[in-house]
């Protein structure tokens, strides 16, 4: 099956060039040159992936990525910016952005981590029948919907961002096992992310402030003091 991607790029040079080189990896390419089309087609369009600038005419690439993640629209974004402070990366990531390419940038590097974003995806939607037993993770009043994606805590549904089920969901496939920080990052986020472990820290924390009775006293995301974090072993 054909991956379809929306690159939103106003630069008509930058985008041709993207829109060019991930054809020629067999991608099914749309090409926005505005900010508010591109938040339309994102909206209209079922998307394996977007790649979004942030200088865009209109609404900006870090309103439509906060706009989409709200929207639970879980395709995931790669962010392109021409701007390289630390800061402007962590805006991106908290936002939902889920990688962060640096202008300029080479064809084969944006190849390379449009590939590892479309395989790191798989791994979050399995592709199987639906409502199959092990489709669902059960704990206690906590149920975890691997393939629609959705959360309930006493039959009731939790709103989580992209990022928030993708760590969650993470962790409840392995319970017990003690994860560092890093290694969340990497699984979750990608290995370009090293170095930016406080953004676990705040994923996990509204996280927990969303599924957990007592935040203060975690019964599901457990901290193991000096090391990460764990699932509870169910």
């Amino acid at each position: 099956m054909t991956n379809r991607i929306l690159v939103v790029e106003d630069q008509e040079d930058i985008g041709a060039l993207i829109v060019l080189n991930l054809q020629s990896l067999d991608f099914k390419v749309h090409h926005a040159k505005t900010g508010n089309e591109g938040l339309m087609q994102a909206r209209s369009g079922d998307y394996d992936l977007i790649v979004l600038d942030i200088m865009l005419p209109g609404i900006d690439g870090l309103e439509i990525c906060k706009t989409l993640r709200q929207e639970s629209n879980y395709s995931p974004i790669l962010m392109l910016t021409a701007r390289k402070s630390e800061a402007d990366r962590v805006v991106g990531l908290e936002v939902g952005a889920d990688d962060y390419l640096t202008k300029p940038f080479s064809v084969r590097e944006l190849q390379a981590r449009v590939k590892a974003l479309l395989r790191r995806a798989a791994f979050f939607i399995p592709a199987t029948d639906q409502d199959k037993p092990e489709d669902i993770i059960a704990v206690g009043p906590l149920r975890i919907d691997k393939e629609k994606r959705r959360v309930s805590m006493n039959a009731k549904e939790v709103q989580l961002t992209a990022k928030e089920f993708d760590l969650l969901l993470y962790l409840a496939i392995y319970p017990g096992k003690v994860f560092t920080r890093e290694q969340l990052l990497n699984a979750v986020w990608g290995y370009q992310h090293n170095g930016y472990e406080h953004t676990v820290n705040s994923h996990i924390n509204r996280l927990r402030s969303k599924i957990e009775s007592d935040p203060a006293h975690p019964e599901y995301v457990i901290t193991v003091w000096g090391v990460g974090y764990k699932f509870y072993d169910y």
